[in-house]
């Protein structure tokens, strides 16, 4: 954890979790999410060797590293005591033998270090508001309390990127439009397969095909539910501050306008047959 002591997978108070609080919806987000996280630390690969000259920042990944993979690993015991028929290690094994993180690139694939970086922090604006909106939805105790230090993980990490990107910039001096195209590009690719084939690893009952148009509805349908205002309203002014822009100017005020339209859109927008 940036900035202070890390909690481990012992520290959460699992005799206290209520199964008659647990949301069978929301278990559906928190069984997805377990793949996402515990597979994201294979980006620690690809970065270690975009920045292996900076071998302060390659340290300061492992520690990412540790928390994706706490991360992945507490919200799966989470899953498993809450369904007890849930099989994280054969569903987590479906989900990697479908979906591959690109971790082969030497080179940033988005240009630049700034570039990297600001892609990054859009991630983990992302993750932050969305484990924010889970513990604000979830009425059990235990969910509520592991998925607030989740959030509070990933705002570090955020910060982590942000002021390496600041540093990076420095260098590369990547005009406002090219800033602008990255972040627009990066929040595109969250209707890529990843989330859309964690849901069907870890959802989907055994012999269903996977269909990312089908699995990608009921994963926003079930998730962007969750958000209230305030969590589209942050998570836009996140983004607009790693862009370089004034988050209480005009334009993040339009911006978190516009995101909270678009959350507000994707849940409610119909599910295919």
């Amino acid at each position: 954890m940036q900035g202070g002591k890390a909690w481990s997978v012992d520290d959460i108070p699992w005799d206290r979790l209520d199964p008659g609080l647990v949301d069978a919806g929301l278990l559906k987000v928190i069984k997805a999410a377990a793949m996402v996280e515990r597979n994201a630390a294979d980006y620690t690969l690809y970065l270690a060797r975009v920045f292996r000259d900076d071998p302060d920042f390659v340290a300061a990944l492992e520690r990412w590293r540790a928390d994706e993979i706490r991360h992945g690993d507490s919200l799966a015991r989470y899953a498993g005591l809450a369904d007890a028929g849930f099989d994280f290690a054969t569903r987590f094994k479906r989900f990697t033998d479908g979906y591959r993180i690109p971790v082969a690139a030497d080179g940033s694939v988005r240009g630049s270090a700034t570039g990297e970086l600001l892609a990054r922090c859009i991630v983990e604006t992302g993750t932050s508001s969305f484990y924010s909106a889970i513990r604000d939805a979830s009425r059990e105790p235990v969910l509520r309390d592991l998925c607030h230090r989740i959030a509070g993980d990933e705002f570090r990490h955020y910060k982590l990127f942000y002021g390496a990107m600041r540093h990076a910039q420095v260098r590369d001096r990547l005009p406002l439009w090219r800033r602008v195209l990255v972040a627009v590009g990066r929040i595109r690719e969250s209707d890529d397969d990843e989330l859309a084939y964690a849901w069907h690893a870890a959802n989907d009952p055994d012999g269903l095909t996977y269909d990312r148009t089908r699995c990608n509805a009921a994963y926003a349908a079930h998730a962007y539910a969750l958000y209230r205002q305030r969590h589209a309203e942050r998570a836009a002014g996140m983004v607009v501050k790693a862009v370089g822009l004034d988050p209480q100017g005009w334009l993040g005020c339009r911006a978190r306008d516009f995101a909270w339209v678009k959350m507000q859109r994707r849940a409610k927008a119909p599910q295919p047959a």
